[in-house]
């Protein structure tokens, strides 16, 4: 299982991407996370639907001075075979 992710709001300069390598490894989910245009940020969670869930919960609220606006989830079944979860920069 995987969920593609696209959070806005005040979410770069922040540390959300570090924020959210943490909350991966403390759910053992792999995949990756970026900032992308206009103020969000693009996440992709794989791993256990129940740990994803958990994940998301933490994004809603997001690390000091982030200020979430929109979380868009998109799930999918297949798994990407990634080997571990990286910052892309």
């Amino acid at each position: 299982m995987f969920a593609h992710i696209i959070v806005s709001g005040f979410v770069q300069g922040v540390g959300y991407r570090q924020f959210t390598k943490k909350i991966a490894q403390k759910e053992s989910l792999k995949g990756w996370v970026e900032n992308i245009s206009e103020r969000r940020v693009e996440i992709v969670f794989s791993g256990q639907e129940e740990n994803i869930k958990e994940a998301i919960k933490s994004l809603k609220k997001g690390p000091f001075l982030a200020e979430i606006k929109d979380i868009k989830i998109e799930w999918e079944d297949k798994e990407p075979d990634f080997k571990s979860f990286e910052i892309i920069v």
